[in-house]
């Protein structure tokens, strides 16, 4: 007798295949039969009229200080990831010296946006290694299954201590402990190691990522970790010094290389994006991937489902109006206060005729790119969007607010500013800040397509003031699959790369597909139905910290090892994630 049978569905399996009605059976958190199961079982779901597909594999997120105090993680686990990596972008909370955690907090707070008020009273501190901290995530339940990069600024931070954030080079021996400490998580069970190269990193305080400038011998360096272990991966997030010109392209992909050369052969994923400054890069990246891979090397191209954009609105982290003198006299009164403040018509007038005061620069997290932002609104205005009630991530340049002020004579800023009032100050605004230099997907399209691409970079659990992105899974498939008017990608291949692709990237092989001897996780979709909802901010990290949170319709079930831990667009309660070791 089977533990559960999925009956009447149409089964895409992951494999790229055709899809094909048929039943699942599922016995011991296991896939038993496929197509056929004549058995009975204790417990069935009618999938008829909907999509039976393997869970989702998220290998970009940033769950790493939150996988200690919150079992659910949403939202990635309400948008069909069953498995999720963490320690992405060279940020993360192991290893660590008990002097270090305000350290360690204010980088993950000012890189990745998650209050540093949720994470000093959330994390549950209990660990100095980097296995300690898997042994104590591993003994706290979760929804779905989760694995461990070993992240470089916290690991430089340990060995180096107050020289890591001084833009020191690291010394030989600093390379070599570092090269041990990597040896011994990885034996740990830790999926591989992440770097962050971003000159937009800033810790809370502004300072630089300690990772961010170092050099190509101690990449290679700690790389040499991975030597004779057959398993394990290496992350690498780069801006490739786009703010000092395209002449250091090169430069950055050898350093780059230099690691992925000393690594023994174990693969490496490169963020991948459309920058305006230079609109070309990303297909730069996706040659020196290709040559790589000529060379004999294993190279992906980390890409995202849609621009990588930023929602802005009085709730959020950013918005229009932060830098102006007369907004920050109201900047600290509660939501409702404000809005009433703001609606007075001699503020209003007041407001849109000031300009922005610096908010970036020394003492702030947020990147230069905020102050360009801030004083170029009328042209920023042309790429800056309502959200819309149903998220529109694809609209067009004549849905601009800067469209809107040409057609309507009325000052931008005006529009902006009555926006920001509409849902009682609750509404969102859309600005794609990269991925969106041509003002559509195309790039996107092009990117997603290319043979090496993965789809990445979600960043669940992170910019939890700004984004939402853990709902990528979602919008592939709604999107990709099925809204966009041209450039669709068959349903099968996105099942396939977000799925099967990106488990074994990382080593998985026992998930991402349906067929028999694989782990039963499954998602049950109602595919003509799917639909993304407009995001919320809910005040439910610790400390009283906020967070977006997007939902969606469709998903009938999502299931772990056979458990179902979604119903219908909502949590069940199920707890039957674990942390992942690699290599066991």
């Amino acid at each position: 007798m089977y533990d559960l049978k999925i009956v009447g569905g149409t089964i895409v399996d992951g494999t790229g295949s055709d899809r094909y009605s048929g039943d699942v059976g599922i016995k011991d958190g296991n896939i038993v039969a496929l197509g056929n199961a004549d058995e009975s079982a204790k417990e069935t779901i009618d999938a008829r009229g909907a999509i039976v597909a393997p869970g989702f594999v998220d290998f970009h997120t940033h769950y790493d200080g939150q996988m200690s105090w919150d079992e659910e993680l949403a939202p990635s686990s309400i948008h069909g990831v069953t498995t999720c990596a963490m320690g992405s972008c060279g940020v993360g909370f192991a290893p660590v010296r008990p002097t270090d955690h305000a350290k360690l907090v204010e980088l993950m707070e000012g890189v990745e946006d998650i209050p540093g008020t949720a994470l000093s009273e959330g994390i549950r501190w209990g660990w100095e290694s980097f296995g300690e901290y898997m042994d104590v995530l591993d003994r706290m339940p979760h929804t779905i299954d989760f694995l461990a990069h070993v992240p470089h600024d916290a690991l430089r931070v340990y060995v180096m201590g107050d020289r890591a954030v001084a833009e020191e080079a690291a010394s030989e021996d600093d390379i070599a402990q570092m090269r041990r400490l990597l040896r011994s998580a990885l034996e740990a069970g830790a999926i591989g190691f992440s770097t962050g190269r971003s000159d937009n990193h800033r810790s809370a305080v502004g300072d630089w990522t300690p990772a961010s400038e170092a050099e190509g011998k101690e990449l290679a360096g700690i790389a040499k970790a991975f030597e004779g272990l057959g398993y394990g991966v290496l992350q690498a997030v780069s801006d490739f010094n786009i703010l000092h010109g395209d002449e250091h392209f090169d430069a950055e992909w050898g350093v780059l290389e230099e690691m992925l050369a000393a690594a023994d052969g174990r693969p490496m994923s490169v963020s991948t994006m459309q920058r305006d400054h230079s609109p070309e890069q990303w297909k730069w990246i996706l040659d020196k991937a290709s040559k790589a891979t000529e060379k004999g090397f294993e190279v992906r191209c980390q890409v995202g489902a849609r621009g990588i954009g930023v929602m802005l609105g009085l709730q959020a982290t950013f918005h229009p109006f932060m830098g102006f003198p007369s907004y920050k006299k109201i900047s600290q009164l509660p939501l409702r206060e404000r809005v009433a403040a703001m609606r007075n018509p001699e503020l209003r007038a007041q407001m849109i005729q000031e300009k922005s005061e610096p908010v970036a620069g020394d003492g702030s997290m947020l990147p230069p790119l905020a102050d360009y932002f801030l004083s170029n609104l009328d042209m920023v205005a042309m790429r800056l969007f309502r959200l819309g009630a149903k998220p529109n991530y694809e609209p067009s340049p004549a849905e601009s607010f800067g469209a809107a002020a040409m057609a309507s004579g009325e000052p931008v800023l005006g529009l902006i500013y009555d926006a920001m009032l509409e849902q009682d100050g609750e509404a969102l605004l859309y600005f794609p800040v990269y991925n969106y230099t041509g003002m559509n997907l195309d790039a996107v399209h092009e990117m997603l397509t290319h043979p090496l691409a993965l789809p990445g970079l979600s960043d669940g659990g992170a910019h939890v003031g700004t984004i939402c992105d853990a709902s990528f899974t979602t919008f592939l498939m709604t999107h990709w699959a099925r809204d966009r008017d041209r450039g669709q990608i068959p349903l099968e291949r996105i099942i396939q790369m977000q799925a099967s692709d990106t488990a074994r990237f990382i080593g998985l092989r026992d998930r991402g597909q349906l067929k028999p001897g694989q782990r039963a996780d499954i998602n049950i979709i109602d595919f003509d139905n799917l639909e993304l909802l407009h995001p919320t901010m809910l005040k439910d990290l610790p400390a009283g910290g906020q967070r977006l949170m997007q939902r969606a319709n469709g998903y009938v079930a999502t299931l772990v090892k056979g458990e179902a831990i979604t119903r219908d667009g909502k949590l069940t309660g199920a707890r039957p994630g674990r942390l992942v070791r690699a290599g066991r």
